[in-house]
């Protein structure tokens, strides 16, 4: 019988990272100071900005000279010019802007607000310095996964988190940015979902890697995203038989088989994961093909205005 019980242990006293520090080894001698012995299956959580500075993925501003689109569009958003000009240098489309607000969709692929640059405890002084996030966070992981999976004898699960807000949503939510030895989906479609009458059927895959990294997503005043106590989390859970994925699998990717027929391909779609899949499929699909419909049961009223979180967080 797979016991269902979960152990979550912040790894206390790490120093704040610095770049070029071997953060593999900063995280071996955690467990070894708190005696803790991996074992396999275990997964530690690491915050994304932990992984950045010790990649060495710092800019400072004063070196940087903005594009004639970067200082026009600072106008509008009341933005430095540089910070603008490292924000478009990350990603691949503008998505929505307005006064103090910039969406963009990200080299990576996840739409976000400044592409990720953030200009918080970075370690600068003069606040001239941001940082970006990891250049493959799933190769990090890997990297990170095969140090500590040699250094301890077992095979371990890594995640990188970071902590995103969300259209229309206080606080932020956990997206694990990168993994590796674990599935980025559970398959679950054809599965039974909640018994009903009617025995409904799972028709989708569930985010496993978001999944646990939002455990730790509780913002920086907990989790200490600057290289402290909390930037980095040890989780031991029983998950049951294939947990972690197959060998020299990419955590990061997914294979989808679409058939291509003639008529319209519909998508039904509900919040990030939605937001995500109607973008690759817009990538991919002539735009006249497509047909996305969006989850609204979660629609609210606020102050005598409609609002729709998924929708928005799928046009956004």
């Amino acid at each position: 019988m797979v016991s269902r019980s979960l152990t979550l242990t912040a790894l206390a006293g790490l120093p704040l990272v610095q770049p070029g520090d071997d953060l593999g080894a900063l995280l071996a001698a955690a467990l070894r100071r708190m005696q803790i012995a991996p074992r396999d299956d275990d997964v530690i959580i690491i915050a994304q900005k932990v992984v950045s500075k010790a990649e060495g993925r710092i800019v400072n501003l004063k070196e940087v000279v903005p594009s004639a689109r970067a200082v026009a569009l600072a106008k509008e958003v009341n933005k430095d010019a540089r910070l603008v000009e490292v924000i478009l240098s990350e990603s691949d489309e503008v998505v929505r802007h307005r006064r103090d607000v910039l969406i963009v969709a990200h080299r990576l692929g996840f739409v976000m607000a400044n592409a990720g640059v953030d200009q918080s405890n970075v370690g600068s002084e003069d606040g001239e310095h941001v940082l970006l996030l990891p250049r493959d966070p799933d190769a990090s992981a890997a990297a990170l996964k095969t140090q500590l999976d040699r250094e301890f004898g077992v095979n371990l699960g890594i995640l990188i988190n970071a902590s995103f807000g969300r259209a229309w949503r206080n606080g932020v939510v956990g997206v694990a940015l990168g993994a590796a030895g674990i599935p980025a989906l559970w398959d679950l479609a054809g599965r039974p979902e909640l018994v009903w009458p009617q025995d409904a059927r799972n028709r989708g895959g569930g985010g496993r890697r978001d999944s646990l990294g939002g455990i730790v997503a509780d913002g920086p005043s907990r989790r200490g995203t600057a290289g402290g106590a909390f930037a980095r989390a040890f989780l031991r859970c029983a998950c049951g038989p294939g947990f972690h994925a197959r060998a020299g699998q990419r955590a990061g990717s997914v294979s989808m088989n679409v058939r291509a027929h003639p008529g319209h391909v519909l998508s039904l779609c509900g919040g990030i994961g939605g937001a995500k899949l109607a973008l690759g499929l817009y990538r991919v699909l002539d735009p006249k093909e497509l047909t996305v419909v969006v989850n609204t049961g979660d629609d609210f009223e606020h102050l005598g205005l409609k609002i729709s979180p998924d929708l928005d967080t799928v046009l956004y």
